[in-house]
């Protein structure tokens, strides 16, 4: 079925399009109310921006799946974005969230820490801050209040005999140690709470003295520590926009763009304050201004989920996008989306918009340089070593063993001459008795090409160039596989020693010189390769140590050992772990708790 005839059968309903190249490749993922109208605009249309038409003219064919709502196409689209992360969707290169201020209400004695995950629990969390560390915010408190920040399950019959650090420090009452009751500690939460939400100026004024205190006992060393801590708070304060209200929870968005590259910037603001500001780059869009701008929103607040009351954008959009809808529903109530004309809310956007414009022109240009540079490295590469294809994809093998026990193999990833960790993979070596890296290697290659059909965003991917780290024997092992297979793929090994390259056909080696960029981004490649299949090499070691310790205790069968190890994913986590975590695993009684915990104190 071609496409104009797929189009005339598309369904007026919601739902997720998926854009394929001629090779099968995804290369777009959207989401539309009516798939319909949705994706014949792309074929119809002959108005679109040139950026647009390039994306289209890669479109040999496309999918879609029906939702019940846009709701739901919304969350899809999402999922499949990360999943297969499309060569047009734009990506948020940093995916991680921002650091947040946890104060857990759920304890008797809360605690504060600085998390990066919002749960969905009881406690209160405060934020988002960045341009300020929160650890000091945590600091500051702790030497007005002595709440606690350990990790440690208090309970009234369970008294400490020995008080940790910050307690000798005197930033700590102890409950661990019953030095406070309940009642007592309770009465410092308000405090903290009304600092944390910028309403109370007690833990400024408290530093304040201390520091005049440590400086009359000469104790100088704690007074600078203290110094330090009220410039921050200074800074703290400061950062109230005086023409908002001291309650305003508000995200700024900016905006830039030429003709590779988008920038979008967001000022955080609470209570009226500026917590900070931050860009994001991307190049190679291929979409338009709202569709960028709602993508990047999408993935933002996937990652972010402490929302606003309010939302400041900087380009037009519809107001009415499932993206808006969802905001409101976790936020409990509408969200306010305003593009502004006037007043303070259109100078937040002008300043956004700054933000965006000076960091493209201080790093953009320079991105664009290192990406021109890794691709002429890779031009190189294809060129001294007379490959057949230049290396885009490079996918670097490494075999990891102890006597030929714990067998691994690591398959790690470099994509236009970066790393690209979320594609690599390992495998455990099944069928090779022995330590035999010949037909370890054999094994895992076999195992990666038979996978060149999955729905695996990394094995789906076919390589250009494959390196091994070895002599030409492991050469001619993956060039016969890979024959086997009928892929055109470049296969060259690069032997520690001295840093010799085999390559196909050619019976003598080739050395690069030591200071070319060709033989440092090959160097990096096999080198991240022994760094995962060790990594890997240890944890499955270590996981089999603790198998090993469990098999000792009467009463702990296959199923809750596994059970353990999905629950606590590390030894060093199972062996912190009390009685109360233990018995959370099915199965596990107080009794194999403890004598679980007696065992873990064996292992070193």
């Amino acid at each position: 079925m071609d496409i104009k005839e797929k189009l005339s059968k598309l369904p007026l309903s919601p739902g997720v399009y998926i854009m394929k190249d001629k090779f099968g490749n995804i290369i777009y993922i959207g989401k539309a109310k009516k798939l319909k109208n949705r994706v014949s605009q792309y074929f119809i249309n002959k108005n679109h921006e040139v950026k647009v038409k390039t994306m289209v003219s890669q479109v040999a064919d496309f999918n879609y799946i029906l939702t019940n709502s846009e709701l739901d196409a919304l969350v899809l689209e999402c999922n499949l974005i990360k999943k297969h992360q499309p060569f047009y969707n734009i990506l948020l290169k940093d995916g991680k969230s921002y650091p947040y201020i946890k104060l857990d209400l759920n304890e008797d004695f809360p605690k504060l820490e600085v998390v990066r995950q919002i749960k969905k629990d009881k406690a209160k969390y405060f934020g988002p801050y960045f341009g300020i560390n929160p650890a000091e915010i945590v600091k500051a408190v702790n030497y007005a209040y002595p709440i606690r920040t350990c990790d440690k399950k208090i309970k009234n019959n369970n008294k400490m005999k020995k008080g940790c650090l910050n307690y000798s420090l005197g930033l700590c009452s102890a409950p661990c140690m019953c030095k406070i009751t309940k009642e007592d500690y309770a009465k410092y939460i308000p405090h903290v709470k009304d600092f944390l939400y910028g309403k109370d100026d007690s833990v400024y004024n408290i530093i304040c003295k201390k520091m005049d205190q440590a400086v009359e006992i000469e104790n100088f060393e704690l007074a600078i520590k203290l110094r330090d801590l009220k410039f921050m708070l200074l800074k703290l304060r400061e950062r109230a926009i005086t023409a908002l209200p001291t309650t305003s929870n508000i995200d700024v968005f900016g905006m830039d763009k030429n003709d590779n590259f988008y920038v979008f910037s967001i000022l955080i603001i609470r209570q009226g304050k500026m917590m900070g500001a931050k860009c994001y780059s991307f190049d190679n869009v291929q979409i338009d201004d709202e569709q960028m701008l709602i993508s990047f929103l999408t993935q933002f607040y996937n990652i972010n989920k402490i929302l606003p009351d309010k939302i400041l954008l900087p380009v037009s959009v519809d107001l009415d996008d499932a993206l808006f809808k969802s905001l409101s529903e976790q936020l409990g109530k509408k969200m306010e989306v305003i593009i502004p004309s006037k007043g303070i809310n259109k100078k937040l956007v002008e300043q956004a918009n700054s933000n965006a414009r000076e960091y493209m022109n201080k790093n953009c240009e320079l991105e664009e340089k290192k990406k021109k540079k890794k691709i002429e490295t890779l031009n190189k590469i294809k060129e001294v070593l007379n490959l057949k294809n230049v290396p885009f994809r490079i996918e670097c093998y490494d075999i990891s063993n102890i006597s030929g026990t714990s067998s691994v193999c690591s398959m790690v990833v470099f994509l236009n001459g970066s790393k690209a960790s979320k594609h690599y993979r390992k495998f455990k070596i099944k069928n090779v008795v022995g330590p035999n890296d010949f037909e370890s290697l054999k094994e895992s290659i076999t195992r990666r090409l038979e996978k060149l059909k999955s729905d695996d965003i990394s094995f789906s991917m076919t390589p250009d160039l494959i390196v091994i780290d070895g002599g030409k024997g492991q050469i001619n092992t993956c060039r016969d596989l890979i024959k086997s297979y009928n892929q055109n793929i470049d296969v060259i090994s690069l032997a520690k020693k001295q840093e010799e390259i085999f390559v196909e056909e050619n019976p003598l080696s080739v050395k690069l010189s030591k200071d070319s960029d060709e033989l440092k981004l090959l160097q990096k490649v096999r080198d991240e390769a022994h760094r995962f299949a060790i990594t890997f090499h240890r944890k499955l070691r270590k996981k089999k140590q603790v198998l090993s310790i469990l098999d000792e205790i009467e009463g702990l069968g296959k199923i809750k050992k596994e059970n353990l190890i999905e629950k606590f994913k590390s030894v060093k986590k199972m062996k912190k772990a009390s009685i109360d975590d233990l018995i959370q695993v099915s199965g596990i009684t107080p009794k194999l708790a403890l004598e679980i915990i007696k065992k873990l104190q064996e292992i070193d």
